[in-house]
């Protein structure tokens, strides 16, 4: 069997919860498991912006939608208890910088105290799996490519690198990380006494995501989505920093490969195995993909013509310059690697925007993304692709 049809057996029938389904990634996430008939949990606050990917792709009916803040202690441990998840993917965040700066109280409650709910539940549910033979539960929790210590280096960010952040946001995801990698050394190691393991842990960091369907304000692509749109020039705030530039489908291959694996070592007891896969694995573009954000916008504009200009200034709050990761224990430890180059996933990102503006339907539009990178061999490496992760 390869390892797309076990992609297929893996999720089919499962119950999958998802933290911050409403949010662009969960919306993703969400359809492509149902996709792979996943029984789909979510829990998340309503959705913030206005069109939102969770309602135009019908999210609210085709899966078990829970309103629920993960800041909500008792909450989450009681949906983590009553759902009784085999695989958990934790995405709810705040998850913008320049926001962090107006609301760093916020950021760190969500940030990391939520992720500290969601991991009490998970130890709560590797407790009550001890009287269930056979139940396991593999989870996945999504920090950023910014919770690294920027040094504003030419090469990538390897998953050893120290931890930090300048910004609120950054730091917090910092520190989410290292609650997560205190949660499984203190209560889901193999070794804990009196416990097996039916609950393993890992960590994805992912570079800056783009793909139909984002309507964030204050993010490059959906800023000039509408701008374009409007018939309006698009102002650029930081048209010099660069990013590692993917699509949305990329890591979210990504993490699913990654829950597959830790559940198969659960299952068959590899205390060896879920040692190095319950830990922080790099979901990166190459090389060639870390490009400016003035790159980034010029080949938007190939697709959807329109105008920008800079509006940098010297007193906006501070964000890195550069970013950079190296995803080669992605791909040496799972097959992974990225399939689609900076201008297909700019090509197919503008495409999707323009297709819903002139009226096709978001799911229909969603649906052939999924389709055309499952087809394309997404998220897994093949023999003849001959791609390694660049230093």
């Amino acid at each position: 069997m390869n390892q797309t049809s076990s992609w297929e057996s893996a999720y089919r029938g499962k119950t999958v919860l998802v933290t911050g389904h409403t949010g662009f990634k969960g919306a993703w996430l969400s359809e492509w498991l149902l996709e792979l008939g996943a029984n789909v949990v979510g829990a998340a606050l309503p959705p913030n912006t206005e069109p939102a990917l969770f309602d135009q792709v019908g999210l609210a009916t085709r899966t078990q939608h829970h309103i629920l803040d993960i800041r909500n202690h008792s909450g989450v441990i009681d949906l983590m208890l009553d759902s009784q998840p085999d695989y958990v993917f934790h995405l709810a965040a705040q998850p913008l910088v320049r926001l962090s700066y107006a609301e760093p109280v916020g950021t760190y409650e969500t940030n990391v105290m939520g992720t500290v709910h969601v991991l009490e539940g998970l130890r709560r549910l590797n407790e009550a799996y001890q009287a269930k033979p056979g139940r396991t539960c593999a989870a996945v929790m999504v920090t950023t490519d910014k919770c690294y210590a920027n040094r504003e280096w030419l090469h990538g960010y390897r998953e050893e690198d120290p931890l930090g952040g300048y910004d609120p946001y950054s730091s917090s995801k910092a520190a989410a990380e290292l609650a997560i990698a205190s949660y499984r050394q203190s209560f889901l190691r193999t070794s804990w006494p009196g416990l097996e393991p039916r609950v393993a842990v890992a960590s994805a960091r992912a570079g800056n995501v783009i793909g139909g369907g984002d309507w964030a304000l204050d993010r490059i692509v959906p800023d000039a989505m509408r701008h374009i749109e409007r018939g309006d020039i698009l102002r650029v705030r930081n048209p010099h920093a660069t990013r590692p530039w993917q699509h949305v489908l990329e890591p979210l291959g990504g993490y699913l490969l990654l829950a597959w694996r830790l559940a198969g070592a659960l299952l068959q007891a590899d205390h060896a195995a879920l040692e190095y896969l319950g830990s922080p694995f790099n979901f990166g573009p190459a090389l060639s993909s870390n490009r400016p954000v003035s790159a980034l916008v010029n080949e938007v504009l190939r697709h959807w013509p329109g105008e920008w200009e800079s509006t940098a200034e010297e007193s906006a709050p501070h964000e890195a310059g550069k970013l950079n990761l190296v995803w080669d224990k992605a791909f040496h430890l799972l097959d992974w690697s990225p399939r689609w180059d900076f201008e297909e996933t700019v090509a197919r990102t503008v495409r999707w925007y323009r297709a819903c503006s002139e009226g096709r339907g978001a799911r229909l539009l969603l649906i052939d993304d999924l389709n055309e990178y499952r087809n394309s061999g997404g998220g897994l490496r093949t023999a003849a692709s001959g791609v390694m992760a660049a230093d």
